[in-house]
């Protein structure tokens, strides 16, 4: 276990530094944020200062080197539209996508594996051919649309959820979240869902496999045989075996989620990191773009560790000393 982790962070430190070359050097090569932060009339030496005290006079390679040595001390570089560091403005923005990340991907495990268990269970049932054909259309449709629906139904038409906003916000052993009042949770419902609709149709169908693919094998036959009831072969054996292609999945969709939750927030109005990300890229703000693609590939760096650890967990005929190999 700790040879594979020390190779893991070895392998992801390497990855994070090339990822870093690959942001900076695409992020700097787009527009000239001087031509945004100053005036259409300013002259050659008003343009240059601005250039000086954005750092921006000197060769690119310099400044990758300024921007890599701030990075080790974990500097990431200050905003060009608020002054402040990158990366405080980019935490400032974090507990609201996470909450939102949090509560999509919860909707994607309450939701999708009953109904991934029941069309895998009973396949031939209508109830069990409309989950799978409403999977289709959580697979088809696109985020935007089925964001922008939701709000002329349940907002606009019928009034029954607020359609922008993260709603008030309530504190439970310090932490400040919209979980925990009543005006949060309803702020909260309509981007959750849309956003976990897509994971919903994946891990039904997932689930759905895993049961067609478990239920005839040798160990449900034997576990029958021993006289176990139908519940607990397949709520304790058979779901053990079909959660680990889930938790692997899962895993790398929290990670998809945090970093793809730009659309879902730019429609809501919900003041996360995506909906910073936008604004950016709108005002050319490179520091901040460069620390949230960092700090986003750091998050599936970590999300992948953990859900590897998970697997072995759940199947202990995986090795971690040799995942690697």
């Amino acid at each position: 276990m700790t040879v594979f982790i020390i190779r893991r962070l070895m392998q992801s430190a390497f990855v994070l530094l090339i990822m870093s070359l690959l942001v900076f050097f695409g992020v700097y090569a787009i527009g000239d944020p001087v031509e945004i932060f100053i005036a259409a009339d300013a002259d050659q030496i008003e343009r240059e200062r601005a250039m000086q005290a954005l750092g921006l006079d000197q060769p690119i390679w310099a400044q990758y080197g300024f921007f890599l040595l701030n990075a080790m001390r974990g500097d990431l570089g200050r905003s060009f539209v608020f002054n402040i560091p990158s990366i405080e403005l980019i935490l400032q923005r974090l507990p609201a996508t996470l909450e939102l990340a949090a509560c999509a991907v919860t909707l994607s495990v309450l939701v999708g594996i009953p109904l991934g268990m029941y069309a895998g269970y009973r396949p031939q049932s209508r109830i069990a051919k409309a989950i799978m054909a409403t999977s289709i259309a959580g697979f088809s449709l696109p985020t935007f649309w089925v964001g922008l629906m939701l709000i002329l139904v349940f907002a606009v038409q019928l009034g029954w959820l607020p359609s922008t906003g993260r709603g008030q916000l309530g504190e439970f052993l310090g932490i400040h979240s919209s979980l925990f009042t009543l005006d949060g949770l309803a702020h909260l419902l309509l981007p959750a869902f849309n956003l976990a609709l897509f994971n919903i149709s994946l891990v039904i169908r997932l689930t759905r496999a895993g049961m067609r693919e478990n239920m005839p094998m040798d160990y449900v036959k034997f576990a029958r045989a021993k006289g176990l009831t139908q519940r607990r072969v397949v709520f304790v054996h058979v779901l053990k075996n079909i959660m680990i292609p889930v938790v692997t999945v899962i895993g790398l969709e929290i990670g998809q989620v945090i970093a793809f939750a730009v659309v879902t927030e730019t429609i809501f109005a919900w003041p996360g990191m995506g909906k910073l990300i936008i604004d950016s890229i709108n005002r050319l703000d490179r520091p901040v773009i460069v620390a949230y693609l960092l700090i986003t590939v750091v998050m599936f760096i970590v999300i992948n560790l953990v859900v590897d650890i998970l697997y072995s967990i759940l199947d202990p005929r995986v090795r971690l000393a040799d995942a690697g190999h």
